[in-house]
Parts: structure tokens; sequence; C-alpha cells
């Protein structure tokens, strides 16, 4: 483990949780660490001290790739012209509880 420099130096880690009854993760919050292994020790401290995770990612900042809020017209827009992928004119059948 490296700990050269001080915390200002250390690369930005997003932290996302997955609660005991939950299915999927959920961004928790950011936090500073010199690498991965102490990132997820940190992330286990600040972000389940209540013991409501199961199960605990770390990310660097810098590895996340996001659409910008600017282009979301622009980059959702395709996804209006497909009706296909919407059941809007499907008929649900009786009896099936999860659709």
């Amino acid at each position: 483990m490296t700990t050269a420099g001080t915390p200002r130096d250390w690369p930005l880690w997003e932290v996302f949780v997955r609660a005991r009854r939950g299915l999927s993760h959920v961004h928790a919050g950011s936090l500073h660490a010199p690498d991965a292994a102490m990132a997820l020790r940190n992330a286990r401290d600040l972000y389940t001290r209540r013991q409501e995770g199961v199960s605990i990612w770390v990310v660097p900042s810098a590895a996340i790739t996001a659409s910008s809020p600017e282009e979301k017209d622009a980059f959702f827009d395709p996804a209006a012209d497909k009706a296909y992928r919407h059941p809007t004119f499907y008929d649900v059948p009786e009896g099936a509880p999860h659709l």
C-alpha cells in the first residue's frame, strides 16, 4: 500500500453500497484514499457503520464516464422512436403479477 503524499493528493473514489434487502448497489458517496484496499476499508467504516450493507464497490472517480446534462436531449432522444420497447399497446394478461 502506497500512502505517499497528503490526503489531498489521494485519488477520489466513488462508493456504492448494496443494502441487506436491496437488489442493486446504490451510490452512497465519495472519499479520498491512496489505493483500492484503503478505499474499501474506509468506505466500510464510513457508509456501513450500522451494518446496513452486505456489499461495497469502490470505483476511482476518474474511471467513470458519464453523459453530459447539457446534451441530455440529443443523447436520449433516439430512444423515443422505439415504441416497441415500451409495452403501451400490449394487453396484460390477468394473473400476471409482475408485469
